[in-house]
């Protein structure tokens, strides 16, 4: 049974879904690093935790200990925290409040209450857009030195009070000397432009809706789903004619004139329009100048 993050009922049979995005804290590029469809069911399932330590694995073979990991509260998990540790992997993860932490002089105390009574001299004013509305917000940020009871790692804990009832709490390995406090919850911040590619992917190619008879189909078809989203997040746009290709996908995007922050979706429109619009394939006229068997869009023609 799968949560419909819609409506917020547990009443749905799906599959779970495990994604690692690369994003630039200062930029709006993402780069989509792993993408993996799997059951609780399956043969070699053995835990969600094991799920996340792999696709960890599985991407630090191809970019080794680059980059900061940051997770929502799904990721306050010991077992987790010890993985990042025993990588050597920097990190920054969002605390759910009921985690006892050590403190500097060696007490042991519940961060909850560590977060209320941190001083938090740090100000920022925000402006959040919600539902077509914008509001300002003002947060304030402070840090702490603190450890977790099963390491003896020196650790830093950024608190944010003003984003909701209850502080943020940000427990990370990342010097805050070098980063700020923050630079640190932009880190964090950064985790929540994923959201929107996690619901791009679902919207834009169907996702929810594939129909194929068997788990090894739906995790290919998954795959499938991750090169072509891989594709116009980070191939197009990389040399003269790619970029081109953009421009004129861009053109046939219905939302052309008003294209939204996130431009995978003009991009994935503009895709559609295209293939969607060309009913003959490989046009006559130019079967007898290039014999290459390769199916052949107009669009495409006017580059070679």
């Amino acid at each position: 049974m799968v949560r419909d993050g819609s409506t917020g009922e547990t009443k749905s049979n799906g599959y779970w879904l495990m994604d690692v995005l690369g994003a630039d804290v200062e930029g709006e590029d993402l780069i989509p690093l792993y993408g993996e469809l799997y059951s609780q069911e399956a043969n070699d399932f053995r835990s969600e935790n094991r799920q996340i330590l792999n696709a960890i694995d599985r991407v630090m073979e191809g970019i080794g200990p680059k980059g900061i990991w940051a997770m929502d509260r799904g990721g306050d998990r010991s077992r987790l925290l010890k993985g990042f540790l025993e990588r050597k992997l920097r990190f920054v993860v969002r605390l759910v409040g009921d985690r006892d932490l050590i403190l500097k002089d060696g007490q042991k105390k519940n961060s909850l209450k560590i977060a209320w009574e941190c001083h938090c001299p740090h100000q920022k004013e925000l402006r959040i857009e919600k539902e077509g509305e914008s509001k300002k917000k003002t947060i304030s940020v402070g840090q702490m030195s603190v450890k977790l009871p099963f390491s003896g790692q020196p650790l830093f804990w950024v608190v944010v009070k003003g984003f909701g009832e209850k502080p943020m709490m940000l427990l990370t390995n990342v010097a805050v000397k070098s980063q700020g406090v923050m630079g640190i919850l932009e880190i964090y911040l950064t985790r929540w432009k994923c959201e929107e590619s996690y619901r791009f992917i679902k919207q834009a190619y169907n996702l929810e809706d594939v129909r194929v008879l068997s788990y090894t189909a739906l995790r290919n078809m998954r795959v499938l789903v991750q090169a072509v989203f891989y594709f116009v997040s980070a191939e197009l746009g990389k040399d003269l004619k790619l970029n081109i290709l953009l421009k004129k996908l861009f053109e046939k995007a219905k939302r052309f004139f008003e294209i939204p922050e996130f431009r995978q979706y003009a991009i994935a429109d503009g895709i559609y329009k295209i293939l969607f619009s060309s009913q003959t394939g490989i046009f006559p006229q130019l079967i007898k100048q290039q014999r290459t068997g390769q199916l052949l869009f107009p669009f495409a023609v006017q580059f070679s």
